[in-house]
């Protein structure tokens, strides 16, 4: 929200409630968001409880209360139910950037309330350079992405005799070059080698933003919401289906493996790369559904499952999703929207009214 915006919020904000005090505000969980602060202000001089969403839970949420406007039985849930968010970006309750994310909400089936909520899994961290700047610029996921696999360069060789192997910084300058000339890109490479003013994400906006830019689809400039992601969507045809999604452990979380999606690309940067374009996409749409179906345990569809996030309007995902039965927003938008509404939906399940969701992992 620009902040000419944000004033005409307020106002209408504040004129509500000179007519009708509320009980509570409910706001997003990122500190830094005006409307975060707004909250925070208006909860201590009111003196009432602020309850602060993650952003991803609220894009579930909508798209769980999207599901009860249409289908009022949906309220009599089953023990427990399953968020799958993808999106750019969102504050994740351990302070970094979250938005490929999995999450298992336990339900009490008699009163239609939250028990608790766990992180399950996301997709593997990667690192912003910069980072907002890495949001502005792709090309710098591109660099770190690239980065971790010349580590792995060997691993690669052996795969391939010949695949494009990453073994110095020339040849992870190589795409990049165009965007950055050689100073600017060692000390790009060195800050994200001494970690400064880098940030962590699991966002399923900057994987999909590296795979275009790599691809050659996207520049290294943002010129709206979702450009490099979507041109990725424009530019897709039929995926290939020589890739399975990797997935690892991370504490009690399960982790989609992105990094080895760019190996596979490298490995294949020969072959059409508007079929890439689409093999990408379906790659962490399959991840992050088999991250549940490993949770479930089952080889069937998955009945109690929600996929929400402003990329989960891309027509490849949403069909993939579609086709298992994991249900998506019909009327509620399932980007951000939509995050107001999933806000007020979160709190007519979670009765408790704690500071902060129930939200483990």
């Amino acid at each position: 929200m620009d902040f000419s915006n944000f004033k005409s919020y307020e106002k209408a904000v504040l004129a509500y409630i000179k007519s009708d005090k509320p009980d509570l505000v409910v706001t997003d969980l990122h500190p830094l968001y005006n409307s975060t602060i707004l909250g925070e202000e208006l909860s201590k001089k009111l003196k009432i409880p602020h309850l602060k969403v993650q952003h991803h839970l609220a894009h579930i949420f909508s798209a769980i209360g999207d599901d009860a406007l249409l289908r009022p039985s949906i309220f009599n849930f089953p023990p427990a139910i399953y968020g799958i968010a993808m999106d750019g970006t969102g504050y994740g309750l351990d302070g970094n950037i979250w938005g490929g994310e999995v999450f298992k909400c336990q339900m009490s089936k008699l009163k239609c309330q939250i028990r608790s909520v766990e992180r399950i899994g996301s997709l593997e961290e990667q690192t912003m350079i910069g980072g907002d700047l890495a949001v502005r610029e792709p090309a710098r996921m591109v660099i770190t992405i690239l980065t971790k696999l010349k580590i792995e360069n060997e691993k690669l060789k052996m795969k391939n005799k010949n695949a494009i192997v990453i073994k110095t910084n020339d040849d992870i300058y190589h795409y990049v070059k165009k965007y950055y000339n050689r100073n600017e890109f060692e000390l790009l490479y060195n800050q994200l080698e001494q970690d400064f003013n880098c940030q962590k994400t699991t966002s399923t906006g900057r994987i999909l933003d590296a795979v275009s830019v790599l691809l050659g689809f996207a520049g290294n400039k943002r010129n709206f919401k979702h450009e490099a992601t979507k041109l990725l969507e424009k530019n897709s045809t039929v995926p290939y289906g020589d890739i399975e999604p990797k997935l690892a452990h991370s504490g009690s979380r399960t982790v989609l493996d992105t990094t080895h999606l760019f190996e596979y690309l490298l490995e294949n940067i020969q072959k059409d790369k508007k079929r890439l374009a689409a093999t990408a996409q379906l790659y962490v749409a399959k991840g992050l559904y088999e991250i549940v179906r490993t949770d479930l345990n089952t080889e069937y569809y998955i009945r109690n499952a929600y996929l929400a996030g402003g990329i989960a309007n891309s027509q490849i995902i949403s069909k993939y999703f579609a086709n298992k039965d994991v249900y998506l927003s019909k009327n509620i938008p399932r980007g951000d929207e939509g995050i107001a509404f999933g806000q007020l939906s979160y709190l007519l399940y979670d009765k408790t009214k704690k500071p902060y969701p129930m939200l483990a992992g």
